[in-house]
């Protein structure tokens, strides 16, 4: 379903069962992937690459340089950069920096990713939190800048660790571990 607002650009590649609302507007050259949805005033520039399942809420811009992983969901108005110093009258496109959104990571309305930053697998980036560092897999993170405010579970529940360094996730019962040099993991096996 594409609004009659929107702009698809020829050779944009849109997924099956893709949602593209009003005055959106995809670049040749863009890919979005299966059962997505970009809400109303969105833009995705050429070479980025979204992927299944993906939620893009309103206002939101994917620069060149921006990779969306599978079950992503960006946030309304949340902000993507590709330039660490921009100037109106100097050319800095070949300076644009890759950024990552990893597979069901979540970020937070009005949040603002600098270039260049990868956001793990399933983290969670808070309503307003200018990131400016990697975020690791399952991390919380919130604030400006953002810092690390604890772990969530790939439901988007928030982790509570016990004694042992074990947690289970309060919607689905899967358990989590931390790990010695940082991080936590899922354990797919039973402890």
């Amino acid at each position: 379903m594409i609004h009659p607002t929107a702009v698809i650009d020829p050779g944009a590649r849109i997924g099956s069962n893709t949602h593209i609302w009003h005055f959106c507007h995809v670049m040749s050259g863009a890919t979005i992937g299966d059962d997505c949805s970009l809400g109303q005033n969105c833009f995705v520039a050429s070479g980025v690459r979204i992927g299944n399942r993906v939620r893009v809420q309103n206002n939101v811009s994917l620069y060149e340089g921006v990779e969306v992983e599978d079950d992503a969901f960006l946030g309304p108005s949340m902000v993507f950069t590709n330039v660490w110093n921009p100037r109106g009258v100097v050319s800095r496109k070949h300076e644009f920096r890759k950024t990552r959104v990893g597979r069901g990571a979540t970020v937070g309305a009005n949040a603002t990713i600098l270039p260049g930053v990868i956001l793990g697998d399933y983290c969670f980036v808070g309503a307003g939190a200018v990131v400016r560092t990697d975020v690791p897999p399952f991390a919380l993170v919130v604030g400006v800048p953002a810092r690390l405010a604890g772990w969530v579970s790939r439901h988007g529940q928030q982790l509570r660790f016990d004694a042992h360094g074990w947690a289970k996730c309060p919607a689905t019962g899967e358990r989590y571990r931390t790990l010695e040099q940082g991080g936590i993991e899922l354990m797919l096996e039973p402890r």
